[in-house]
């Protein structure tokens, strides 16, 4: 079996099926799915898929070591539901694995082609996004991070030209509805690593990041959603730090002897 591609959901049926046939070429679907109800996993079955269920949420990065546990093939593709490959670099991925390339071992990362609120932003720090997943089995795992896993190996990176289409914030609703779990999960784990939060970072932070993504990385060039854009990810980095130092006020109330 030459390739794996594996893929965790949680009421991904306006997903999965997009994904799932965009790979249909691979040697194995894998899908852990978690307490999915709207027929995401029906639909993953019909297309080939071996299902997995996982009742409890570890977070991200342990998800998908756990999706990652379950692949076969010699090569794995490791998938969001909301991402699909292009014609162009299902090819690129088909003529890696192929050329068997076990004697020179790499991770593969390619260029995310992401919308936002039905809009694919060409600025803002958001492409090419190169993000790193086609690997051999057993040459990488993820981070344990609850969200914002990151892919760790000691494999050198190659590049892929062909982009990887990817569905990532379909409209306001959900982009409200991710910032406040991303930015929970995020502040969880810094604050852990001990990072401090409060007004004043939020602010600051808040403000660098619409900077940044606006004027330094050109997000006006993407027009009105370019500035919504900004909006919306300075909002994050102002919740996540003012959420670090709502953590701190509660771990110093914790600490208090009665």
């Amino acid at each position: 079996m030459r390739l794996s591609v594996v893929v965790i959901t949680r009421n991904e049926i306006a997903n999965i099926e997009r994904c799932l046939a965009s790979v249909a070429f691979a040697d194995e679907l894998v899908v852990l799915d978690n307490g999915s109800t709207d027929g995401t996993i029906e639909a993953a079955q019909a297309l080939g898929a071996t299902v997995w269920e996982s009742p409890s949420w570890p977070g991200f990065g342990p998800q998908k070591n756990l999706a990652l546990s379950h692949a076969r093939g010699a090569w794995v593709l490791s998938l969001d539901a909301d991402e699909w490959l292009s014609p162009e670099l299902a090819r690129e991925i088909q003529d890696v694995v192929a050329q068997d390339a076990q004697a020179n071992p790499a991770v593969f990362e390619m260029p995310r082609r992401s919308s936002y609120c039905g809009q694919y932003m060409n600025h803002g720090g958001w492409y090419p996004d190169r993000v790193p997943r086609l690997f051999p089995n057993g040459g990488a795992r993820y981070s344990d991070d609850l969200v914002h896993e990151r892919l760790l190996h000691s494999l050198p990176v190659r590049r892929l030209s062909a982009d990887l289409m990817h569905r990532s914030i379909p409209d306001f609703e959900s982009m409200l509805d991710k910032l406040n779990r991303y930015s929970s999960g995020r502040a969880r784990v810094m604050h852990e690593q001990g990072v401090r939060g409060g007004l004043a970072a939020a602010l600051g932070h808040g403000f660098w990041t619409f900077i940044r993504c606006y004027l330094l990385r050109r997000g006006f060039l993407d027009g009105a959603m370019g500035f919504v854009l900004a909006v919306s990810n300075a909002e994050g980095a102002y919740y996540r730090y003012l959420k670090i130092g709502l953590l701190q006020q509660q771990a110093s109330t914790d600490r208090r002897p009665e």
